[in-house]
């Protein structure tokens, strides 16, 4: 490591020790002040690394796999550095690195944008594609920029092979354009049929060579599923990892998963999640078997998971359940809406929407969640729902156009108090709460519901 690196460094680790004596996160700015002084400190630091990196990205679920991969990590006996708690930008994977003492790996998630500056100083072993979707539409543009900035990620590393969700039209249009380079492909999708779903495509219906729109001998959620062009031969690829035998229940999911040849490799099972998570989860693994993590490693990891991280987080506070999610674009909300659509208990939601930075300000991807979906429950009475964030009048009224009321909070505990209000003095017992926030809203909520939790 050269002068200027290790001054870098230092300055870094100065910041990060200051910042955790005055109780401030330090998952951010240690790296800005580090990359202040040597933008490729980064590259700097990787060589430490005695196995490799591996970077996992998408628009939806990198940080749970991300900590679920990492965790696997551990369990199998590695070192491991990781940004835990999301801080997916080159400052934050920075951070990360700060305090580095040899690791056996780095497992870090990274945005998509940012990919094409973290992988030319990383150089990690895998790249690990979950999804793309529209999102952040004011800072990250239509997906067609997004993959552009991947595809060149990709080529600015080119021992960096990648690991694409086979499902995902979209993601596979960056994998061809990446193989055509020169770029390692495995894919990992599900090996069933599966029924129709209750969403919509709302994106990426058209062939990424031709245009054509696709047909889907069936789909998961969204765009995801077993697709092909009528056109041309653009389809889902042969799947290297493979999920059968896929079971979706509100207590959690399980599934198989098998080799490029049908070979079964192993049994997975989680306590959380949705159809989402079987893709989440067959990601990790696949990324995991490629670090020589064992089945039983992974396994492991995932029956002791509890990040504590606003992900599906679990609360109980005066006899009422509360879950705690981020959903942040159409997709993330619809598959929110199926998992509360599962719990065939009445229930109540709380959506939060902010629209800071990080969140975006144009909102008007509310208009494209199905939140008709939930109307015939509230109708029924088995479902109530509370507005909040600083959009929460936008909230309210897409709530009044889907055929819902929805009064106005501005912390969880006014929307527990609007919820005993509308479930009246004879209630038999709270409903199970869902909290619904994106970025900027779901840290505030869940340090609210940590204090509740605590002073109980």
């Amino acid at each position: 490591m050269g002068l200027r690196a290790a001054i870098s460094r230092g300055t870094g680790r100065a910041t990060s020790r200051l910042l955790r004596l005055l109780g401030r996160n330090a998952s951010q700015l240690p790296g800005r002040v580090a990359l202040a002084l040597d933008p490729k400190l980064l590259a700097s630091l990787a060589p430490s690394l005695s196995e490799g990196a591996v970077v996992v990205c998408g628009t939806n679920g990198k940080t749970t796999t991300t900590n679920v991969l990492a965790r696997a990590a551990q369990e199998a006996g590695f070192t491991v550095d990781c940004n835990w708690r999301g801080a997916n930008m080159l400052a934050g994977i920075t951070s990360a690195m700060l305090f580095d003492k040899g690791a056996d790996w780095a497992v870090m998630e990274a945005d998509e944008l940012s990919c094409v500056h973290v992988l030319p100083q990383l150089k990690p072993r895998w790249l690990v594609l979950l999804n793309l979707f529209r999102d952040q539409l004011d800072r990250a543009g239509e997906i067609d920029h997004v993959q552009d900035s991947l595809v060149e990620a990709l080529a600015s590393s080119p021992s960096t092979g990648l690991v694409v969700c086979g499902d995902d039209p979209l993601s596979v249009g960056v994998a061809r354009r990446a193989a055509a380079t020169g770029t390692q492909v495995l894919a990992f999708g599900i090996d069933e049929t599966l029924p129709p779903p209750p969403d919509r495509v709302p994106e990426a219906r058209f062939c990424q060579v031709c245009g054509t729109e696709l047909g889907y001998a069936w789909r998961a959620y969204a765009q995801l599923g077993d697709f092909s062009c009528p056109a041309c031969d653009f389809a889902r690829p042969p799947l290297d990892f493979r999920a059968r035998g896929i079971s979706v229940a509100s207590e959690g999911v399980s599934f198989e998963v098998a080799d490029a040849h049908g070979d079964p490799l192993a049994e997975v099972e989680a306590g959380f999640g949705g159809m989402y998570m079987v893709y989440n989860l067959l990601g990790a693994f696949a990324a995991a078997t490629l670090m020589g993590i064992s089945p039983e490693a992974f396994a492991k990891a995932l029956s002791s998971y509890d990040p504590k991280n606003g992900r599906l987080q679990h609360y109980r506070l005066d006899g009422r359940e509360i879950v705690l999610n981020l959903a942040k674009n159409p997709t993330g909300f619809n598959q929110n809406i199926s998992l509360m659509l599962a719990d065939e208990r009445p229930k109540a939601a709380f959506f939060v929407i902010n629209d800071d930075y990080n969140d975006g300000k144009d909102i008007s991807w509310i208009w494209d969640v199905d939140f008709e979906r939930l109307a015939e429950e509230a109708k029924a009475g088995r479902l109530h729902v509370v507005a909040g964030g600083h959009r929460a009048n936008d909230v309210q009224v897409r709530m009044k156009y889907a055929g819902m009321e929805a009064p106005i909070a501005s912390t969880v505990s006014e929307a527990l108090r609007a919820l005993e209000t509308m479930e009246g003095e004879g209630a038999e017992s709270p409903e199970p709460l869902y909290a619904l926030c994106n970025y900027s809203a779901l840290w505030p909520a869940k340090a609210e519901l940590d204090r509740e939790a605590e002073a109980l």
